[in-house]
């Protein structure tokens, strides 16, 4: 054996030694980068909404191909089907895997299932609103995006971008959508050159304000809701925490997200203190 010649004392610490590095080779090498993307800010009235082109805002899972691999917006590779990968372009693209409208549980389980359901995935596209790192405007880029994806494959869609003429115009639109069981819309800046980070670049417009929090404990409930979960504990990224106990159904109440995990939440205001006005549970925030 490679250790038999190691006698005495130091063979316990040398061993160790010799574990721990290559244990640290070993997760050196499967770590993992996330890719810098584009986030949105929120949508404030008075933008200039011409100057944006409009799109839907999908509920879907972020996932950027890099002309090889798929991967989520954690940089984890996605366990998609071989037929499913082999026929996207050599060029990178950046957009959403989506089902459909308000099936988001059904989609999430879909992509982090490995191996992959075949069945499933037939029923996912992959919905393509950027050219990631390519060089013109945005409206340049989808020009660009147009003449690269044709309905070949069929589950490669181009996001459907519109123009709108005005804030009342783009309200309307935003009715029309959430009717339909949609989320919001999303504002692009026509002008805009490809950037990465949090930017006005990018908005969002929901009927809601949303954000993210981290669960630091769970409150037993009471009354109807006794003997499950009462109310998630939950901490702000600015370190405030508040009680997040409205929007769960009763399976997660049973079970409720791990403290730890990142959740979804949406809410009406801040409220002076800071403290979101009208909190509710949305979902958990996967981070794949």
């Amino acid at each position: 054996m490679l250790f038999a010649a190691k006698k005495g004392p130091l063979r316990g610490p040398f061993l160790l030694s010799i574990l721990l590095l290559l244990l640290g080779t070993a997760l050196s090498v499967v770590a993992v980068e996330p890719p810098d993307l584009l986030l949105a800010r929120q949508y404030r009235a008075g933008v200039n909404v011409s100057a944006y082109w409009v799109s839907e805002k999908l509920d879907g899972v972020r996932a950027i191909w890099d002309g090889r691999q798929l991967r989520f917006r954690s940089g984890n590779r996605v366990p998609a089907p071989g037929w499913f990968l082999e026929r996207l372009p050599e060029q990178p693209l950046d957009g959403e895997l989506w089902v459909g409208r308000g099936t988001f549980d059904r989609l999430s389980a879909t992509v982090r299932r490995d191996p992959p359901d075949d069945a499933e995935w037939r029923l996912v596209r992959y919905m393509v609103f950027e050219l990631p790192e390519a060089p013109g405007t945005f409206t340049e880029r989808l020009e660009r995006l147009k003449s690269l994806i044709g309905g070949v494959p069929p589950w490669l869609t181009l996001v459907d971008q519109f123009k709108v003429a005005d804030e009342k115009g783009l309200r309307d639109k935003l009715a029309e959508i959430v009717r339909g069981g949609g989320e919001g819309l999303m504002l692009h800046r026509a002008d805009a050159w490809y950037e990465t980070g949090r930017s006005a670049t990018l908005l969002k417009m929901t009927p809601w304000l949303d954000a993210e929090a981290r669960v630091v404990a769970h409150q037993p409930g009471k009354g109807k809701h006794a003997g499950s979960l009462g109310a998630l504990r939950v901490e702000m990224p600015n370190g405030r925490r508040f009680a997040l106990g409205t929007g769960f159904s009763d399976m997660q109440r049973r079970n409720p997200p791990a403290i730890g995990s990142l959740v979804t939440y949406r809410y009406r205001e801040l409220g002076r203190n800071g403290i979101p006005r009208f909190a509710r549970f949305l979902r958990v925030r996967e981070e794949f």
